[in-house]
């Protein structure tokens, strides 16, 4: 594995006796994206604005390839940040407003010019050089303010909830520009949202916070196929809670049995004691339906579980069913629109659910 380019180690923060983040530790990679992700008040944005110098840490350190970082001002970091709102000079032109940072470092004026050039190209707005800032859309002037955070070539680049602000469809649209731009340059970027499909959309790799702590950090996919925690499962994907009560332990697996008494078989913290309660978390799509009759299957079956179908919505590429378990919890089934062809399944009726053991996870009751 690559060295740390960028080490967090030990971050604590406190304002009196509220705790904003408590050890925060992580090490990213150079060139490597990297987003904070979690609610309000996890601690995400904490954590990048001690970085950047705009707070400091009440214990902890920051080194930057290998160099303490925090006992240099932050004017003198030479690191990048881009926030939410695009705090563009309004009475500056496109051009202006990308090599003011570089003016401010008393550039040349012909490597300033070059700059420019490279700097708006990168971002597809050359021909809005001449533009005043309030002449472009919401996503121009964000662009903007990426590339004027680029243009003095930081070596990390910060990101606070740059896209909140935008439209869905245009924050998807900014989205691939971003990751346009993280694969022309390689430049090293700590981003921060609560917007847990732009996380997966985006990152090399995500950090989830909770309650000022790093929960797990991963792929996008090593989080969403194994979460660490049920906070974790909940806030990367949908998935679903089942109450189980542990009747027994083996290598990689545990067994339970749900509040009607069917079977189930599980990964995850086969810790819990036999006999003690856990929570089995299963995902929409990695269910499966058919209808009772087509199942075949006895009420005492290990496979899954009889339903009743509440709702069916058509979402397009999928159906997403409503379904009500025998203790009376609803659950959440997602199917490809094709396999409800001929299925037998309608609101009201009877169905089966099952799913792959593999697919599952088991966590402490909450």
């Amino acid at each position: 594995m690559t060295s740390a380019f960028l080490q967090i180690q030990r971050l604590r923060k406190t304002y009196d006796d509220v705790v904003a983040i408590d050890q925060v530790s992580l090490d990213i990679r150079k060139g490597e994206f990297m987003t904070f992700l979690g609610p309000s008040g996890s601690g995400k944005s904490t954590t990048l604005y001690i970085v950047a110098g705009f707070q400091e840490p009440t214990e902890g350190r920051v080194l930057l390839d290998g160099k303490p970082l925090l006992s240099i001002a932050p004017n003198k970091r030479n690191i990048g940040m881009v926030f939410q709102r695009y705090t563009l000079f309004p009475h500056l032109t496109v051009g202006q407003n990308v090599a003011f940072p570089l003016r401010v470092r008393r550039r040349p004026e012909a490597e300033i010019n070059k700059k420019v050039e490279q700097m708006l190209a990168l971002v597809h707005l050359s021909e809005f050089r001449d533009r005043m800032p309030a002449q472009l859309s919401g996503g121009q002037q964000q662009r903007v303010a990426i590339a004027r955070a680029l243009a003095y070539d930081p070596p990390v680049l910060l990101m606070d909830e740059p896209l909140s602000a935008l439209d869905k469809k245009l924050r998807e649209e900014i989205q691939l520009e971003l990751r346009r731009i993280h694969q022309e340059t390689g430049v090293t970027i700590l981003y921060v949202t609560h917007d847990q499909e732009e996380a997966l959309r985006l990152s090399d790799r995500i950090a989830v916070f909770n309650k000022g702590c790093i929960e797990q950090c991963g792929t996008g996919e090593e989080l969403y196929a194994n979460p660490a925690s049920r906070f974790v499962a909940n806030f990367i994907g949908n998935s679903n809670f089942l109450p189980v009560r542990i009747t027994g332990r083996a290598a990689e697996q545990a067994s339970a049995v749900f509040p009607s008494g069917h079977a189930v078989a599980a990964a995850g913290d086969i810790a819990l004691p036999v006999g003690g309660d856990g929570t089995l978390m299963v995902r929409p799509e990695q269910i499966r339906i058919r209808a009772a009759q087509a199942a075949n299957q006895s009420t005492n079956s290990a496979a899954g579980l009889p339903v009743t179908v509440r709702d069916i919505t058509y979402l397009g590429d999928a159906m997403h069913y409503a379904v009500t378990t025998p203790w009376e919890q609803d659950m959440s089934v997602r199917m490809p629109a094709g396999d409800h062809r001929d299925s037998g399944i309608v609101i009201g009726t009877h169905a089966w659910i099952d799913w792959d053991a593999r697919d599952v996870r088991l966590f402490a009751q909450a």
